[in-house]
């Protein structure tokens, strides 16, 4: 069983209160989460050389937290991903959200999204318990939304997303988490040296505003093929229209289901699958992702010029970090074929990722 100790953090503009929790294992491994937004702030294991190393970008202050929009390691909701215009129609009516991405709605809004709210926390023995309601109408969703998510670390170091959702009327639910990884460490500059391997046979095909256009195409002959273990940096700047619309990756892959040994107990009785795996090439350090979610959002930090000052005064730049963000599909609401992220009143939703962390000596 992990160790949980608190920490105060600082206070909002508004003057509430914001907590940081440490998460520990008997092996000194540490994931550190935040209050507001539900961010994990820091995420500490050992490299090769036995020296600790904090493999997450995030920050050392509240107030850099409240002013970022780069969704830095945050708790992701009510919709991850995006939606064409901010329109959906769920029971006959329509539905019109904030644009905060061009023309588009975004991870929920810029301020109603749950990166942007505090959340309650309790020590629990399933580890960190955080909760928070959004009430209906918030970010114009329809419906009351009670959402809980549990973080912890196992002895074995896995860390552990665990997500559950109700509604007291028809919604729409589909969360993630937002950490950017750097396996070297989060001051240590480009992941393009980093290997990664999707476990994915195909993608949804984005448009120039990565939206997906309701095609899912194979990886075969693509750039879009990391089915085996690749450098980030080797195909991220082809002559590809997916990359050259998306700045580099920033696109869904559909997980391959296939039989395979998670390092924990399914929580959510859909059964768990491994979506990718990485491995930092200075450290060693190896992240190993499952999850019960259909897919894996692999984005290359394209956009992280801009962002405020790091922990320590570290310069996070374009492609410092990288995301795996399990989801539904983007813009799953235009095409009736995904898998719907609609929450029908009264039914519990749930889903869990989880962040396996291992050494790899070569």
């Amino acid at each position: 069983m992990s160790t949980i100790m608190k920490q105060e953090f600082g206070t909002l503009r508004d003057g509430r209160d914001v907590s940081l929790y440490h998460i520990c294992n008997s092996r000194g491994t540490i994931l550190s989460v935040c209050t507001y937004g539900g961010a994990v702030q820091s995420l500490k294991t050992k490299g090769k050389q036995g020296e600790y190393i904090d493999i997450v970008l995030g920050y050392g202050d509240i107030g850099t937290y409240e002013k970022e929009d780069k969704f830095i390691g945050a708790l992701i909701g009510r919709c991850a991903n995006r939606i064409a215009k901010g329109r959906f129609s769920l029971n006959g009516r329509e539905y019109q959200l904030e644009c905060n991405d061009g023309a588009n709605h975004l991870h929920g809004g810029s301020r109603t999204g749950f990166h942007k709210q505090l959340w309650d926390a309790e020590i629990t023995a399933d580890g960190l318990k955080l909760t928070y309601t959004s009430p209906a109408g918030e970010g114009n969703y329809p419906g009351t939304l009670h959402v809980t998510v549990w973080y912890d670390v196992t002895e074995s170091d896995a860390v552990t997303i665990r997500y559950q959702a109700v509604s007291d009327a028809d919604t729409i639910c589909n969360l993630t988490n937002h950490t950017y990884f750097n396996l070297n460490g989060y001051d240590s500059g480009s992941v393009l040296n980093h290997t990664i391997q999707l476990f994915a046979d195909a993608y949804t095909e984005s448009d120039a505003e990565s939206l997906p256009d309701g095609k899912i195409i194979s990886v075969d002959g693509t750039p879009m093929d990391l089915r085996q273990p690749t450098r980030i940096g080797d195909h991220i700047d082809d002559d590809f229209d997916q990359l050259r619309w998306g700045h580099g990756y920033d696109h869904n892959w559909v997980i391959r289901w296939a039989p395979c040994n998670p390092p924990v107990t399914d929580w959510t009785g859909k059964g768990l699958c491994k979506m990718a795996r990485a491995v930092g090439d200075t450290s060693g350090i190896t992240l190993t992702a499952y999850t019960s979610q259909p897919g894996v959002q692999f984005y290359s930090g394209n956009y992280l010029d801009g962002t405020p000052l790091g922990k320590q005064g570290t310069a996070f730049t374009r492609r410092s970090g990288f995301c795996l963000e399990a989801q539904y599909f983007p813009n799953a609401l235009a095409h009736p074929a995904f898998d719907q992220p609609i929450l029908r009143k009264g039914d519990v939703w749930k889903a869990e990722t989880v962040y396996q962390l291992s050494i790899t000596e070569k």
